[in-house]
């Protein structure tokens, strides 16, 4: 079992910059995939930034170039810096983990964070 635990979020305004992290906790396999994934009211979830055991990254198209995926093996910690923050990106924003290192922004991922809010005002 994998637990993954978010914190981070808050309330900034449009243009500023938070920096969410997960804490994974269990049995962590030499490949895998960890990605941050969010929901707005009323809209679907949808991925937002991931990295494989590889270091290799993906990005929505929405937040490419704002946000960065990072993770610290040594601290079993994901993270995701976001910067020129906008009110679109107002969401509850959720770590997810899974050993299928390929997954990438597909929603198929087997763990999930709690969540943590995150809300950006004009």
């Amino acid at each position: 079992q994998v637990q993954l635990v978010e914190s981070g979020g808050g309330s900034v305004q449009a243009g500023g910059s938070l920096r969410l992290s997960c804490a994974a906790s269990g049995y962590i396999p030499s490949t895998y995939c960890m990605a941050w994934f969010r929901q707005a009211p009323g809209k679907e979830r949808e991925g937002v930034a991931a990295i494989d055991s590889d270091g290799n990254t993906r990005y929505a198209e929405s937040v490419k170039g704002r946000f960065t995926i990072s993770q610290d093996n040594a601290k079993n910690t994901l993270y995701l810096q976001m910067n020129s923050l906008k009110p679109e990106d107002t969401a509850i924003y959720y770590c997810a983990a899974d050993y299928r290192w390929w997954l990438l922004l597909r929603d198929e991922y087997n763990y999930w964070g709690q969540g943590t809010q995150v809300t950006v005002s004009s």
